[in-house]
């Protein structure tokens, strides 16, 4: 199934919320083509250990649709920081059946709740026993409490408010799985897309929403068939990302009010501290979001809005709700290089492979240079309207240049969205899925217009 557009397609700057909302409309209306879903969990080696990966996988049953490289269409999705492949969902659906691509969306290792169908986590993430929610990376192995320490943390309490996290000990398996899932993710990653969407067959576009964004970044060069970024709410590689963190100044006044860009110290968490997320993670993106919707009178209803968080936590909980991967996602260098050395020193590696372990870990937070390695592809950024981390002022001030130092730079673009929020399929008045079928328009314009054409 082909579309003819021009291959002189390039993307608005801007999509007001009427255009958003017919956009929606539209796609929403088209025909959903029969489709099959299916999981598929395959078990990988790295550093030593096996790790069970999932994924699922969105098939059109009828022709899938080719691009403007004559290639077919796959879509290859990471979640963001706490969730899994079911929090994509929607997004995969909107792509398989109303444009044919196919879909493969891949949960973080340790994320796969392997001991039910449903997937569905249980209970809460802290219980009133002192213990806490842990990854499952293998089937029949789990982290017991001895194995940790709880550790609270109040020095980011102005975003998260105080942050739990389990510290792996020295000595124990949990310790070991914490030093070593970087390679299980890049090597879960490389595996799915070569199972699913084989090169010669398929181009691949990638969206990493949010935490997913640098790890489909640094996947663009380690995939041969990979075509570009679907960048949706999509942060990039971790160094731009912690320049983005700690990047200050006032930006002015964003749809009528005044906003302070994020400032900060560059994240320090230690490899072996495995954040527990609660609902304060819900509460830090609402009240932004409601600042922007509603403007400062949100405040008036604290109360309906803490219920309405709560009551959204019911239902996120099931998702795994921990998460590890700030030392990629913020460039912390000393924790990756401690986990590169902890796992060596495990394999007993000598120091001339000890040192190509640590620099592996290393280039996970950036783009590789040198001859013979493939360039970044190009990357249409997507930002919501009321997005709490995607401004327009910091794509402006600090990754667009970023990316355009690149050598060589790739294609980018912004498309800013007149609606929506960070969860880009969060309904909101008149997009009973948010923004997310206007950016499956985007995005199927942009792959079958040629803009990833390079």
């Amino acid at each position: 199934m082909a579309t003819n557009l021009s291959t002189k397609w390039m993307p608005p700057a801007q999509i007001p919320r009427e255009q958003v909302i017919a956009m929606s409309e539209a796609v929403l209306a088209k025909p959903s083509l029969p489709i099959k879903v299916t999981e598929d969990i395959f078990r990988v080696d790295a550093l030593g250990m096996e790790w069970d990966i999932g994924v699922d996988i969105y098939t059109p049953e009828g022709p899938i649709t080719v691009g403007a490289d004559g290639k077919k269409v796959g879509v290859f999705l990471l979640h963001g920081g706490a969730g899994d492949a079911k929090s994509m969902q929607r997004l995969s659906l909107l792509f398989a059946e109303k444009f044919g691509f196919k879909v493969v969306v891949m949960t973080y290792p340790g994320r796969t709740y392997l001991d039910d169908p449903s997937r569905d986590w249980p209970g809460d993430t802290i219980n009133d026993d002192g213990t806490v929610r842990t990854p499952i990376w293998l089937k029949g192995e789990y982290v017991t409490p001895d194995q940790y320490e709880l550790v609270k943390d109040e020095g980011k309490k102005m975003k998260y408010g105080t942050r739990t996290s389990a510290r792996a000990k020295p000595g124990t398996r949990f310790y070991d799985r914490m030093a070593a899932w970087p390679i299980a993710f890049e090597e879960g990653m490389k595996t799915a897309c070569r199972r699913h969407m084989p090169e010669g067959e398929f181009s691949i576009y990638v969206h990493g929403h949010s935490t997913g964004g640098p790890y489909v970044s640094m996947l663009t060069q380690r995939v041969a068939n990979i075509a570009g970024v679907l960048a949706i709410e999509n942060s990039t590689f971790g160094y731009i990302n912690e320049r983005k963190h700690i990047w200050g100044g006032h930006v002015g006044k964003i749809d009528g009010f005044e906003r302070v860009a994020m400032t900060g110290e560059s994240w320090k968490d230690p490899f072996n501290d495995l954040y527990i997320r609660t609902w304060r993670d819900l509460a830090r993106y609402r009240g932004p979001e409601a600042l922007g919707q509603e403007g400062p009178q949100a405040l008036m209803r604290l109360p309906w809005l803490m219920e309405e968080i709560f009551d959204a936590w019911e239902v996120s909980r099931k998702r795994p709700a921990f998460k590890a991967e700030y030392m990629v996602t913020h460039n912390i260098v000393g924790a990756l290089e401690q986990a590169a050395r902890v796992s060596a020193k495990r394999l007993n590696y000598g120091p001339d492979q000890t040192e190509e372990l640590v620099a592996h870990y290393l280039g996970f937070t950036r783009e590789l240079k040198g001859p013979g390695v493939k360039p970044v592809p190009p990357y249409l950024f997507g930002l919501a309207k009321d997005s709490r981390d995607h401004n327009p002022e910091v794509y402006k001030e600090v990754i667009l240049p970023m990316f355009a130092a690149m050598s060589p730079a790739p294609k980018t673009a912004v498309t800013r969205f007149g609606a929506g929020v960070h969860t880009y399929t969060k309904p909101e008045k008149d997009l009973p899925y948010g923004i997310a079928p206007a950016a499956a328009q985007l995005y199927h314009d942009a792959i079958i217009g040629g803009f990833y054409l390079v």
